[in-house]
């Protein structure tokens, strides 16, 4: 081949490869955002290693428990990414499958007679029997099907207060919902006496964890693509408003729990990517971007991140660890007789941390 023809084939493979990283059709339709400057890890979000101690409780042949649940008798359940929920004793041993949804169990809690509530992303809210017998309480609402259901919370009044991180995206494609950056998710409740399923809030994006204050007064909710949690007012007289708790969180904000009293622990399942917070002004870059192969797209990084907040949502417990060997991408975080126990989706164990 003459260096003519070779610097013409490579012009050619040059434009054909633009074109296709400007024009060729995706399913997204992004939207604009101009994030808040990420807050460094100095001040309340001090870089530490604190969770370097966290032990592992390892679940042979499973993969990436995102939320963690434990019993009356201090068994832990875990669901896995082939749609089974595992139960192990205290110790970790004695691993055995208390049932199979045939999904992808993602968000767990006790109601008052010991059914396991589960939100599967594939299958919708369900209840499982103390015995592993699946029943579906709610797919969809006003004909409008769940595509990612991902996290709950129960009132004391056995409301269950539940997240569709996206009405558009299954969870097979989360990236997609989180580079779109349109507001998809909704945050809803469903009440088992009258199975009625009801809007609670609407247009977020990828919403996530949520979690019922001890007093009963307002609920959580973790707006991932925005970096912040909102408060839901339940009772009291702001009953229905609805206003941000804290914002600009320097990782994107997962799983949700309280701790019963006065904590609430916030799972961050990744530190915020400068490449994303460069690319969310810029939807037509997106579009771009979403065309690269999926080894050369924003992905999660390898870091353990919890914080704990107070009812005003002040950050008073800072917890992390940056090793090569930590726990990493923890999704959901526990706490249970003085230990944080974690989920992940990075992972097969789940992971213990004492507090004190």
């Amino acid at each position: 081949m003459t260096k003519r023809k070779l610097l013409l084939f490579v012009a050619v493979g040059l434009f054909i490869l633009i074109a296709y990283l400007l024009f060729w059709p995706v399913a997204i339709t992004p939207g604009s955002w101009s994030p808040p400057p990420a807050p460094g890890l100095t001040g309340q979000f001090q870089q530490n290693s604190k969770l370097s101690t966290t032990e592992r409780l390892p679940i042979a042949g499973g993969f990436a428990p995102e939320d963690v649940a434990i019993d009356s008798q201090n068994r832990i359940y875990a669901g896995l990414d082939d749609g089974r929920i595992v139960r192990m004793q205290p110790d970790g041993s004695g691993i055995e499958t208390f049932a199979d949804t045939q999904g992808r169990p993602l968000g767990f809690g006790f109601d008052a007679a010991g059914n396991l509530i589960v939100a599967d992303a594939i299958k919708g809210l369900l209840s499982v029997s103390p015995d592993g017998v699946v029943s579906v309480l709610t797919t969809a609402i006003d004909g409008s099907a769940f595509q990612c259901t991902n996290d709950l919370d129960i009132a004391a009044d056995g409301t269950i207060y539940f997240t569709d991180a996206s009405r558009k995206w299954p969870l097979t494609n989360y990236k997609a919902d989180l580079i779109e950056h349109q507001p998809n998710g909704r945050l809803l409740s469903y009440n088992p006496n009258t199975k009625t399923t009801l809007l609670v809030l609407d247009n977020l994006h990828f919403a996530n964890g949520v979690a019922v204050s001890p007093d009963q007064s307002f609920l959580l909710v973790c707006e991932t693509g925005r970096y912040r949690l909102h408060r839901v007012w339940l009772n009291g007289p702001k009953k229905g408003s609805t206003e941000v708790f804290i914002e600009n969180l320097p990782g994107f904000p997962d799983g949700l729990s309280s701790n019963g009293r006065d904590l609430f622990w916030l799972a961050l399942v990744t530190p915020r990517n400068a490449l994303l917070d460069r690319l969310l002004p810029h939807p037509f870059l997106r579009k771009a971007v979403l065309r690269l192969p999926k080894s050369l797209q924003p992905a999660p990084t390898s870091y353990s991140f919890v914080l704990g907040l107070d009812a005003e949502g002040k950050v008073v417990e800072n917890l992390q660890d940056g090793s090569p060997n930590c726990f990493s991408q923890i999704a959901n975080a526990l706490e249970h007789d003085g230990a944080l126990y974690f989920g992940t989706i990075g992972g097969a164990a789940v992971g213990r941390y004492r507090l004190r």
